[in-house]
């Protein structure tokens, strides 16, 4: 078994950072930038990579060593990880990695720290890293993650090393979701195919079939929109329904950290918390905390939806350059509408439809007027 079994669709990744772990330590470079769109799996990427470089049998033993099930699972002490469940990575955060970069392995050959998304942090965020990422302490590696190079500013991507993603293929997604949730194959199928291989979107249709079911009727409104008053309703639909997801997802998490938080402290469900923990169970739920986790699960949640909108009209193309043949839809079950939708437009149509999405998807990114920018798209789709 090896660490690498977690990145799907990746061959000549794998196999050169493979080659780079094998390699005499002191030429390793200390920075590493991967790249790939999100869902693409970096952050396992990232997450072997580390495992592989701390582990003595560099993650490829016939069963997966201690170290390398802790650095996966997020519990080594010598790997620290920057997450992204907020919309924003503050300076405060970055202050305390930096600090923490420069202390020696307590266990390890090296301290690592990982970066999920480089494109969370404001520049003047990331000016923190710069010292460090230029001149990094002796032990310290550095592997931040980002959708492309172009998030990274100029001044630390010529430090990094990058490695670039791609997209995985959608039966190795496939098997992918099978592998982890057991669901019926066909589900499995039809999750990777909506997902356009994104890994993090294919276990969440596979797994949840609300969010499957809230995509289908969303395809199914865009299809049936006539009217400005149409538009206008679906895009509240829209909103609310991505704030309902958000909401639940972050609940789910809470509930999970605090069982969590009572099973590392020898605590029942039904025990107090003693006094001396009381602050740190209540940090789990700050109110604050979970207002930016839900902001942030919102507009996951809405790029998903125009994701799904992205592909109706990604599917019109392809009938109208009678590409059926060499290339499938992506909804197939609404083929019928879509031919008749294609019979309405005219490529130059269809292109417009797409700008109007990826603007849509550029302001939403901005902190624009969410209910605005959503009812502005979907009038445009008209």
């Amino acid at each position: 078994m090896s660490v690498w079994d977690c990145v799907i669709g990746q061959p000549h990744v794998v196999d050169m950072l493979k080659k780079v772990v094998s390699s005499d330590k002191n030429s390793i470079s200390q920075c590493w930038l991967i790249c790939g769109p999100s869902g693409s799996g970096r952050d396992k990427v990232a997450r072997a990579f580390a495992a592989a470089l701390e582990s003595e049998d560099l993650g490829e033993g016939n069963t997966l060593s201690k170290v390398s099930c802790e650095v996966l699972a997020d519990l080594h002490p010598d790997v620290n990880v920057v997450t992204c469940d907020k919309v924003t990575i503050t300076i405060d955060e970055v202050r305390d990695i930096v600090a923490l970069s420069s202390q020696m392995p307590s266990v390890s050959p090296w301290r690592i720290i990982i970066v999920e998304d480089i494109s969370r942090m404001l520049d003047r965020t990331t000016n923190v890293l710069l010292k460090e990422i230029e001149e990094p302490s002796k032990n310290t590696m550095w592997i931040v993650c980002a959708s492309s190079e172009h998030d990274v500013l100029p001044t630390i991507r010529s430090r990094m090393q990058v490695v670039n993603l791609s997209m995985p293929d959608e039966e190795s997604v496939s098997r992918y979701v099978i592998e982890q949730t057991k669901v019926d194959p066909n589900i499995a199928k039809i999750a990777a195919r909506i997902s356009q291989g994104n890994i993090d979107e294919a276990l969440l249709y596979a797994s949840n079939e609300s969010v499957r079911t809230s995509r289908d009727e969303l395809i199914a409104g865009i299809l049936r929109m006539n009217s400005a008053c149409d538009a206008i309703i679906l895009a509240g639909n829209i909103i609310d329904d991505a704030k309902s997801q958000a909401e639940d997802e972050v609940q789910k998490e809470v509930e999970n950290q605090q069982k969590e938080f009572r099973r590392i402290n020898g605590l029942s469900d039904e025990d107090r918390i003693p006094t001396k923990l009381r602050s740190a169970y209540a940090a789990l739920s700050k109110k604050d905390e979970i207002k930016r986790k839900v902001t942030r699960k919102t507009r996951d949640s809405l790029n998903r939806s125009l994701d799904a909108i992205d592909t109706l009209y990604r599917d019109v193309l392809v009938i109208l350059n009678n590409a059926q043949s060499t290339v499938q839809l992506i909804n197939q079950q609404y083929k019928y509408n879509i031919e008749n939708l294609a019979k309405r437009f005219s490529l130059k149509d269809v292109l417009f439809r797409i700008d109007a999405i990826s603007d849509a998807r550029r302001r939403l990114a901005c902190n624009g007027n969410t209910t605005l920018d959503c009812e502005a798209l979907l009038c445009s789709l008209i």
